[in-house]
């Protein structure tokens, strides 16, 4: 068997394979010989047909089938081991029909190849990098959260912007006298917090145990049925009738207490860290936020990341033909009709796509296990968190993200996320990193003035 490579232009190439009698006929044989084994025909039974008879009814068809088979893996073979990069799959190229009863076989191929460009991934190239000012009040704003969350709730005598209050739901007529036959839920709650109505909230702000509030349960949730529904101990499908004032009787008022700046608290914000001073705590504070910021930071880098080295790198010749080919086979909804018009489309991410790749083996990024974990750690933080679980110990993070790594799916998300992150921060590397202090609301505005 003979393989050769011809260059056609930058981006495409011809590969030909030729194959002679003796590069497959002892495979043809050997599959013939295995189904003769295993059929029969009519007046012969199963491992008794005549050779010659499997030969004339099958030998054709695994002729093609094995020429086939060589052909492709001498391709693929061939590119692996001359690490050609090519772009989608080999096309068959059009020649004389092809005669199965020959003995000896040219087959040609056309790949699309991966041109050649510089990436601009130097010190020359200048990108943005703003850093996110964490100031005293984001750091207040933070340790309420905290003092919030690791408080206990306790019975009061007035409603405050974040009590729950407990009391008798009852159902008014139009004139404002409860209505005959009308709802009435004996151990209501409500939490004016939730209210999507501010008209509404502001209707028990300041209510004591003892009175009654006059209030419409549909606005206060823009008449969702399943939370009203909730509300008014109802089915969905009843809280449509039932849209309404009622009167809410305020028998208690649960409000919260926030928790104490105290040894034990700390030790809960901070999962066990060293803080034992207010001093310490702002600063543990103070620097979880600008950790979080940084978060942020690298998001908004990699935008501008991309921005700056496609306007750089350019546009660049591609195998469009080729390419064109492969998202038709790869995709149900691309076909002859619209691919043109889908291609244009697609082209700037593809070339970005290849720009990556090239990055990635120009910079040496690599994702190692250590890694994988690490980004999985980081999901299980962020998932525990919104369950209210802060700071849980690293040795139960471990846990939970391992065993996050071990679904397929979330594992090759995972991938990709790493693979981001580490190519990101290389880059930041090796470009020059103009470092910008701003503030959130500055930050904020950068995606705005997108939009």
């Amino acid at each position: 068997m003979k393989v050769d490579y011809a260059k056609i232009d930058d981006v495409n190439g011809q590969i030909t394979i030729t194959l002679e009698e003796n590069d497959y006929s002892d495979k043809v044989k050997k599959e013939l010989k295995e189904i003769g084994k295993k059929h029969a025909e009519p007046g012969f039974r199963v491992g008794k047909v005549p050779a010659s008879i499997i030969e004339k009814k099958y030998g054709k068809g695994v002729k093609y089938d094995v020429i086939n088979k060589e052909a492709g893996n001498a391709l693929y073979e061939y590119i692996q081991k001359e690490k050609l990069h090519v772009l989608g799959n080999p096309i068959p190229m059009q020649g004389e029909e092809f005669d199965i009863d020959a003995k000896d076989f040219e087959l040609k191929f056309k790949v699309g190849v991966a041109p050649e460009f510089d990436t601009k991934v130097n010190k020359d190239l200048h990108i943005p990098y703003y850093n996110i000012k964490v100031t005293d009040e984001m750091v207040d704003t933070q340790d309420k959260n905290f003092t919030r969350r690791l408080g206990k709730q306790e019975s009061g005598d007035t409603v405050d912007a974040t009590a729950l209050v407990k009391g008798v739901i009852t159902e008014l007529n139009e004139d404002g006298t409860p209505k005959e036959g009308g709802i009435v839920v004996e151990n209501g709650i409500v939490g004016p917090e939730y209210f999507k109505s501010e008209e509404q909230r502001n209707l028990f702000i300041g209510k004591k145990v003892g009175e009654t509030v006059k209030f419409n349960p549909a606005a206060t949730c823009n008449a969702n049925p399943a939370e009203l529904g909730s509300m008014l101990n109802v089915s969905q499908e009843e809280a449509e009738n039932h849209k309404g004032d009622f009167n809410f009787e305020i028998k208690d008022v649960i409000v919260l207490k926030p928790a104490e700046h105290n040894e034990e608290f700390f030790k809960n914000v901070t999962a066990g860290d060293e803080v034992k001073t207010e001093e310490d705590y702002k600063k543990f504070l103070r620097e979880m936020l600008e950790h979080a910021l940084e978060n942020d930071s690298n998001f908004r880098f990699s935008i501008d990341a991309k921005k700056a080295i496609s306007e750089a790198v350019g546009d660049f010749q591609l195998p469009d033909e080729v390419l064109k080919e492969f998202l038709m086979s790869q995709n149900e909804g691309l076909n002859k009709e619209n691919i043109e018009e889908e291609y244009v489309r697609i082209r700037p991410e593809l070339i970005w796509e290849l720009t990556k790749d090239k990055i990635i083996d120009q910079l040496g990024v690599k994702v190692e296990e250590e890694d994988m974990l690490h980004t999985a750690k980081m999901m299980a933080a962020q998932q525990l968190a919104q369950y209210g679980m802060s700071n849980v110990p690293d040795e139960n993070l471990t846990m939970y993200a391992k065993e996050i790594l071990k679904d397929k799916k979330a594992n090759q998300q995972i991938f990709g996320q790493t693979l981001d992150m580490k190519l990101y921060g290389a880059i930041k590397e090796n470009v020059t990193a103009d470092e910008k202090e701003v503030t959130v609301e500055e930050f904020n505005d950068l995606f705005r003035n997108e939009a």
